[in-house]
C-alpha cells in the first residue's frame, strides 16, 4: 500500500520537473529569438528559407501551428519557392529597406 503512495509521488515530481523544464525551453527560445531579431514575436516575424528567401509567418516561441519543430528551426512550408524547407528568424535590423519590403509582401498561409 505505501509503494503505491511513493510512486504516486514520484510521478507527480516528474510531472512537475517536465512541466518546468518545457517552461524554461520555452522561454530560453522566445529570449534567443526575441534578441536575435531585435523585436517582439507574432504575426508577422521575418524569417528565411534555407534557399535564402524571406518572408513573414507567425512565429510562437515553443509553439508550432503550421510547422515542424527542429530545435531551433521549423520545417516549414516556403511561399517564395515554393517548396518545403527549415525555417529560421531573421534580425529585421541587418535587413535592407528592400528585403524588408520584399519579405512584407510574402506572406505564409494565415491560421485561423
Amino acid at each position: 500500500m505505501a509503494e503505491l503512495g511513493v510512486q504516486a509521488k514520484r510521478r507527480r515530481v516528474r510531472r512537475r520537473v517536465g512541466l518546468v523544464a518545457a517552461l524554461v525551453l520555452t522561454a530560453l527560445e522566445a529570449a534567443v529569438v526575441a534578441r536575435r531579431r531585435g523585436s517582439l514575436l507574432g504575426m508577422d516575424t521575418v524569417v528565411r528559407c534555407r534557399d535564402g528567401h524571406l518572408f513573414t509567418t507567425f512565429w510562437v516561441p515553443g509553439g508550432s501551428f503550421k510547422a515542424v519543430r527542429l530545435g531551433w528551426w521549423r520545417l516549414q512550408r516556403c511561399p517564395v519557392g515554393p517548396h518545403w524547407s527549415l525555417v529560421t528568424p531573421v534580425d529585421v535590423a541587418s535587413l535592407t529597406a528592400e528585403e524588408r519590403d520584399l519579405a512584407a509582401q510574402r506572406h505564409d498561409v494565415r491560421v485561423p
